[in-house]
């Protein structure tokens, strides 16, 4: 009777493996350095509007068009790029975004409120979707799912400092020059790092897969109920950050603390940073359906403490416990999209994704908004949005692990759930 040895366990995945592989470094750089505008525009709109004589009400108005209107474009572009490739897109997309940047402070003080607000909605319009591009190249740039769920981890988790270091360069470059060189600075950041990622041959090459209803000329169904469902949940998840980011405000003020508005929101992003770091050096048994209604109650039981209404220490504390599980939602969120979408589909489902939380967070921070007054209605809304989100995911979990359009993924992932990160 011969014995034959265990396999060797596979070698531990380590985050300079996946920044070593070929084009990772110059994706990832080119796409966090090309969405620096997403942090830096609305904040850079507001300053110049306020500068140049306006109310604060109306710079408001102009910061709040542009994000909403970026948002809402986002599945056309992620269409676009599921037909025509990302390239175009992308480069066609930031150049008008960059030229309408700068033109803001040349064509909108001389127009009016007018052709400045004409001005914003189209720089909204035109923001490059290079996070859904991004997500849709993972699989070629990556083929080991290992070095993919790392990536992807490591994608999400250094989102949130874009938020961080985008509206920090703006105060800067707005305090030392004047408000239209920060917008000038955002546009060419935004064209710079867009342009890294263009170029590329992992996006000049990539084409989604077409599937066999693409192929007989019938269009492949985008929304499916599992889909819908995922979606829906992860609008609570972005309600919660809306709120969040009020709630800090209301914080500030009921302490007179001013900064507490900023490091409140700054103690969440790096509790998301560094979550990701944790989970995507690890390998995850288990379902990704299973572990993203783990992940979401754990989001959920984060923002419990928020109850007792803490003092601004305690608070800052207890905020990057729900930031730690965020990265994790997110990643696990793109990966059952993925699963749940048809092939062809995909840039488009991931930015109607996007758009999901987007639109979340925006409904979150106009409830947040008024009932800023109440301390603990304030301090329960984020619990609220995640709480929402977990009842959906289990209401849907069905539909997530055996939905029979997950055969059709990209992936070819099994059909009950076993789609892994």
């Amino acid at each position: 009777m011969s014995l034959t040895a265990p396999p060797a366990p596979a070698p531990r995945i380590t985050y300079g493996a996946v920044l070593g592989s070929p084009y990772v470094a110059r994706l990832l750089g080119g796409t966090l350095t090309g969405r620096l505008p997403n942090g830096m525009a609305p904040v850079a709109i507001l300053l110049w509007a306020t500068a140049s004589g306006s109310s604060i009400a109306l710079g408001g108005l102009l910061s709040a068009l542009y994000g909403l209107s970026s948002a809402l474009a986002q599945p056309v572009k992620g269409r676009l790029m599921d037909r025509h490739g990302q390239s175009a897109v992308h480069l066609s997309a930031a150049l008008l975004n960059s030229a309408l940047l700068v033109a803001l402070p040349l064509a909108g003080t001389c127009g009016g409120p007018g052709l400045a607000t004409a001005i914003v909605i189209g720089g909204g319009l035109t923001t490059p979707s290079l996070e859904a591009g991004l997500r849709a190249l993972w699989p070629s740039v990556l083929p080991d799912p290992r070095l993919r769920h790392a990536a992807l981890a490591l994608d999400t988790g250094t989102q949130g400092l874009l938020y961080i270091v985008g509206p920090l360069l703006v105060a800067a470059l707005a305090s030392a020059y004047n408000p239209a060189v920060a917008l000038a600075v955002t546009a060419a950041l935004g064209l710079a790092g867009t342009a890294a990622v263009a170029t590329a041959p992992p996006s000049r090459r990539w084409r989604p897969p077409r599937s066999e209803n693409q192929k007989s000329g019938h269009a492949s169904q985008l929304a499916t109920p599992g889909v819908l469902l995922l979606f829906t949940a992860l609008t609570g998840i972005g309600f919660a950050i809306g709120a969040m980011n009020v709630w800090s405000i209301a914080m500030a003020e009921q302490h007179d603390q001013n900064m507490l508005s900023g490091i409140i929101p700054a103690a969440f992003s790096t509790g998301s940073f560094l979550g990701g770091l944790i989970y995507g050096s690890r390998t995850w048994q288990g379902t990704t359906t299973r572990r993203l209604i783990i992940v979401t109650g754990a989001f959920l039981t984060g923002w419990l403490p928020l109850l007792a209404l803490p003092g601004p220490y305690a608070a800052i504390a207890a905020v990057t416990v729900p930031g730690a599980f965020l990265t994790i939602v997110v990643a696990c969120a793109y990966v059952t999209t993925d699963a749940l979408t048809p092939a062809g589909r995909t840039a488009e489902a991931y930015a109607w994704l996007i758009l999901a939380i987007g639109a979340g967070q925006s409904a979150g921070t106009a409830l947040a908004g008024r009932l800023a007054e109440q301390p603990l209605a304030s301090a329960a809304l984020p619990a609220a949005g995640a709480a929402l989100a977990l009842a959906v995911l289990l209401t849907a979990r069905q539909r997530l692990g055996t939905d029979g359009h997950m055969q059709r993924g990209r992936h070819r992932r099994p059909v009950r759930g076993q789609h892994r990160a």
